[in-house]
């Protein structure tokens, strides 16, 4: 089997677990937080269920092009308000599978990537999450999802403080 690398992140949030949950799982949220610096989320869809899907589009700025990047979350489990994990992958704008490449995302980007996505209750109104996106082939790759991904944590955070 190959070396891969995940990429394993912790956090905590001043926030209910039930208002972390809603980040994750609402498309008015998802559209307040995904993307790192810079980009927004004009698009966000959610199917809440196994078997179900997130849909949501990621807008480079203008700097960077503008280009919609959009993905799909494949929802493997779910139990609210603790559990989600998924199958995140690229796909065109109609939501059907498409390759990294095909995406305009370099080629060490997973194509099938399992993401797992654990809230802890605090008390006290806190919640610990903890993530963790399997199967970069590279190191590289794995640093370069995880500078995104605590962006978009960072967003997230100021979202789910402020309500």
């Amino acid at each position: 089997m190959a070396t891969t690398f995940d990429v394993e992140v912790s956090r905590e949030f001043e926030a209910p677990i039930e208002r972390v949950w809603a980040a994750w799982t609402t498309p008015a949220d998802l559209r307040e937080w995904w993307g790192p610096t810079g980009f927004t989320c004009p698009r966000a869809e959610a199917d809440v269920r196994v078997g179900g899907a997130i849909i949501v589009t990621m807008r480079a700025p203008a700097e960077w092009g503008g280009a919609d990047y959009h993905n799909r979350w494949d929802i493997t489990e779910v139990e609210a308000p603790t559990t989600l994990r998924y199958i995140m992958r690229f796909c065109d704008e109609d939501g059907s599978p498409i390759t990294p490449a095909e995406a305009g995302v370099p080629a060490d980007t997973p194509e099938d990537g399992r993401h797992e996505v654990t809230l802890t209750d605090l008390g006290g109104g806190r919640t610990r999450l903890h993530m963790i996106e399997h199967g970069y082939p590279t190191a590289e790759a794995r640093d370069m999802s995880r500078g995104g991904l605590d962006q978009c944590l960072d967003k997230m955070e100021r979202l789910v403080a402020a309500h």
